[in-house]
């Protein structure tokens, strides 16, 4: 019974790591955490998790390959971490001001990049998760360069959001562009992460003839933002009292698409 649960314990932090999303774990950690005088807890819990993230792949899961995204994650925070212990008190500044920035376009050209090379870096991970013989059907290497270009604008957003707070708002901490953006934005490619492949797999059924599946509905892509809305919305009231009518409009309009998305997704489905 041991030796099963032990098997059973094994396979599901084999899949929790084959999970691209993991792979982004320390730099969605930094670029939230960081900001004036938390520069030196964000890059160390960011290169801590990094480093886990490679420890437990080569122990909990030894046929694994090493992935772009674990050793850009150990290079790039390891890096951030002797330029913070060397840095001045003026370059420190300027690191707890725009690192964040930094993270996310540095992730935006991996992305980017990893899809010009023709190797997304989703693509890694999602070979761990099927059959050899679908590693190099199009659909599977279109879906994995449709993520990883979603998760290249979401970390562009974020980028963008951060930067207008610091050089325009000249408030690093602003509720809008340094938390609510950048937290949409990632929620946004998280959902679409699992959402996309149930629309190729719906395809590929429609294609071979089969009935339409229940899986792939918009309404399942867009439900978990709707959600987010409501404590978006009692953050702004709690943060940003100036604006508290569109902390309540938020409340209502999260609630209303909340319940009208979630009826829609209940909807039995009409065969093809």
């Amino acid at each position: 019974m041991r030796s099963e649960a032990y098997g059973a314990a094994s396979r599901s932090m084999a899949g929790f790591l084959e999970n691209p999303v993991i792979g982004m774990a320390p730099w969605i950690v930094f670029s939230l955490l960081v900001g004036p005088g938390r520069f030196e807890i964000a890059v160390g819990l960011a290169l801590a998790a990094a480093v886990a993230l490679v420890v437990l792949g080569r122990v909990v899961h030894r046929g694994s390959s090493w992935k772009l995204l674990e050793v850009a994650d150990v290079v790039f925070f390891a890096a951030m971490t002797v330029v913070g212990i060397l840095a001045s008190a003026g370059t420190l500044r300027w690191l707890e001001t725009y690192a964040g920035e930094v993270a996310n376009i540095t992730l935006t050209l991996i992305a980017f990049g990893s899809i010009a090379v023709g190797m997304p870096f989703t693509l890694q991970y999602a070979r761990e998760q099927v059959d050899p013989s679908l590693w190099h059907e199009p659909g599977f290497l279109r879906a994995n360069r449709v993520i990883t270009a979603v998760w290249g604008l979401a970390f562009l957003v974020a980028a963008l959001a951060g930067a207008f707070g610091d050089l325009v708002l000249r408030n690093p901490n602003n509720i809008w562009t340094g938390w609510i953006i950048q937290i949409l934005a990632i929620v946004a490619a998280l959902r679409f992460t699992v959402w996309y492949p149930e629309v190729v797999r719906a395809r590929a059924v429609r294609a071979a003839g089969g009935g339409a599946p229940e899986g792939g509905r918009l309404a399942g892509l867009l439900l978990p933002l709707a959600g987010l809305l409501v404590p978006i919305g009692i953050a702004v009231l709690v943060f940003d009292g100036n604006v508290w009518w569109l902390g309540v409009a938020l409340i209502v309009a999260g609630a209303l698409l909340t319940r009208a998305l979630r009826a829609h997704d209940d909807t039995p489905s009409e065969p093809a």
